[in-house]
């Protein structure tokens, strides 16, 4: 049973004491827990890929418990329509007016399930919402909350029936995230929190847990933004995502395997989500460790490989890995 915990006014001993919560209710995805916390701070949209039962519903479910949020989990279905995001235009016949209905984009999280089993028409209206933070239904547009994070999931199992996600859409999600399942000490913590919280009269974990504030949230966001970081660690961050775009720098095979590199807005999520790895450490300055740890999960959708390296077998993984191990670290 979770211990009570108070959350201090501090933005930092807040974050941890969530951290802390998410960890006791979502177990042995460390890793995921992290990311999503990086951004949320980052104040960006994460992909998740993953198998199903990995605790992704979940992850972002406890979050918005942690937070002082609401969420809305959308289960995206060939069938899905546009209208069924964002909202739509009720017709009143008492008085013959219309009454814009919101739909589920209007929540601060929202976990958008399988992403890639919508049409392009469903996508783009997520990614309006995305990059926008507002909605466009006829001609009126509306604005979502300032707290607004989309987390999409995506099952590497079955692509059979799927729409992948352009290159722009891609673009959009702060971080690419990969997850595996759980190590067997962990499972085994998990059968016992699920039979615990199954014995409980009721289904809510949270305890004594009080909720971060949004106005908490915003105020951490900008001692993020505020933190140090020297010119060096300035220019290796904009090389790496530099050598993605002139591969051939660093070797001939890295650019016979390389197609299209990562836009500018790799270079701003990079720098964004290495101070909110530092702020969560407890650090007011950024140090390499934090660029590198994050550098594959910016990088990993904005890179396209060449035909070459996928008959060779060569991963978005494997390329940065290589490409990380040729640039000199400050």
């Amino acid at each position: 049973m979770p211990q009570a915990v108070m959350v201090s006014r501090h933005p930092i001993q807040g974050f941890q004491a969530l951290k802390a919560y998410l960890q006791e209710n979502i177990i042995g995805q460390e890793y995921l827990v992290d990311r999503m916390l990086i951004a949320l701070l980052s104040d960006g949209h994460i992909l998740v890929e993953g198998a199903p039962g990995l605790a992704k519903t979940r992850a972002i479910n406890r979050l918005s418990k942690g937070i002082e949020a609401d969420f809305h989990r959308v289960q995206f279905t060939p069938d899905l329509l546009p209208a069924d995001l964002t909202g739509t235009e009720i017709y009143r016949p008492q008085d013959g007016s219309f009454k814009f209905q919101r739909g589920p984009l209007f929540h601060n999280l929202v976990l958008a399930d399988e992403i890639n089993r919508s049409p392009a028409k469903v996508q783009s209206a997520l990614l309006e919402a995305m990059a926008e933070r507002q909605i466009t239904v006829g001609h009126s547009t509306y604005p979502l909350p300032e707290l607004f994070m989309v987390m999409a999931t995506q099952n590497p199992i079955e692509q059979e029936g799927t729409y992948p996600l352009p290159e722009a859409q891609l673009d959009r999600f702060l971080l690419y995230i990969k997850i595996g399942y759980p190590e067997a000490e962990h499972e085994r913590e998990i059968l016992r929190l699920a039979r615990a919280e199954a014995g409980r009269a009721s289904n809510d974990s949270q305890g004594e847990f009080q909720p971060i504030r949004e106005s908490l949230i915003l105020t951490a966001r900008q001692e993020v933004l505020n933190l140090y970081m020297q010119d060096n660690l300035e220019r290796y961050l904009l090389e790496i995502v530099l050598a993605t775009r002139n591969p051939g720098r660093y070797g001939e095979d890295l650019a016979h395997w390389l197609q299209y590199g990562a836009s500018p807005r790799a270079t701003i999520a990079l720098d964004r989500v290495s101070r909110a790895r530092a702020w969560l450490d407890g650090r007011d300055y950024v140090s390499p460790e934090d660029i590198q740890a994050l550098a594959a999960d910016v990088l990993r959708h904005r890179i396209i490989l060449s035909y070459e390296a996928e008959a060779e077998g060569i991963t978005p993984d494997r390329f940065i890995d290589e490409m990380m191990s040729r640039i000199a670290v400050p």
